[in-house]
């Protein structure tokens, strides 16, 4: 059995101080982040372009491009989330929203899941950002989008995972 105790509530996570049984009956403690999870969109116009959002991010104190996301609110669907952020952050409605893949953000550390979702058939609006959100929409083709990958210009994780993702296995979204 393993033993957990909350260290830490901020109020996107908790930060929990577990004991792990290893196989040969040692105890090691280990920290993990608790959290609820996430969502990002993929949002493809139809000619092809991608809309990402040109953000700046406190953490690493630059400007950042993204793909749009969101953090899970408890009671609310990745996929209802998922229009909500991508409406919020870049003014699109989309027509169709696809689940592409789930994957975990950094397991070593951080139990968060994120749902990697296609919006396709998207309709121009207003956004609606939330206090602290600083973005901009940029709209790239994917030869620019290939360069930016190739020239290390697009670092964020969620946003490597999505468009190699989708790179690679469009045929089947």
């Amino acid at each position: 059995m393993v033993q957990r105790k909350i260290v830490y509530r901020a109020p996107r996570f908790d930060v929990e101080q577990v004991v792990e049984k290893l196989q040969d009956g040692r105890e090691l403690p280990r920290t993990i982040i608790r959290h609820p999870g996430a969502v990002v969109i993929l949002p493809v116009l139809d000619d092809g372009r991608v809309c990402m959002i040109e953000t700046y991010r406190v953490a690493i104190d630059r400007w950042h491009l993204e793909l749009p996301a969101g953090t899970m609110d408890k009671g609310v669907l990745p996929i209802e989330l998922a229009a909500m952020e991508l409406q919020e952050e870049t003014g699109y409605l989309a027509d169709e929203l696809v689940l592409l893949h789930s994957f975990a953000m950094s397991p070593g550390i951080l139990d968060e899941k994120m749902h990697l979702f296609l919006a396709r058939g998207l309709k121009p609006g207003p956004a609606a950002k939330e206090l602290g959100e600083q973005m901009h929409n940029e709209l790239l083709t994917w030869s620019q989008i290939d360069h930016m990958l190739r020239d290390g210009q697009i670092a964020d994780a969620k946003t490597l995972v999505g468009l190699l993702w989708y790179l690679r296995y469009r045929q089947y979204a």
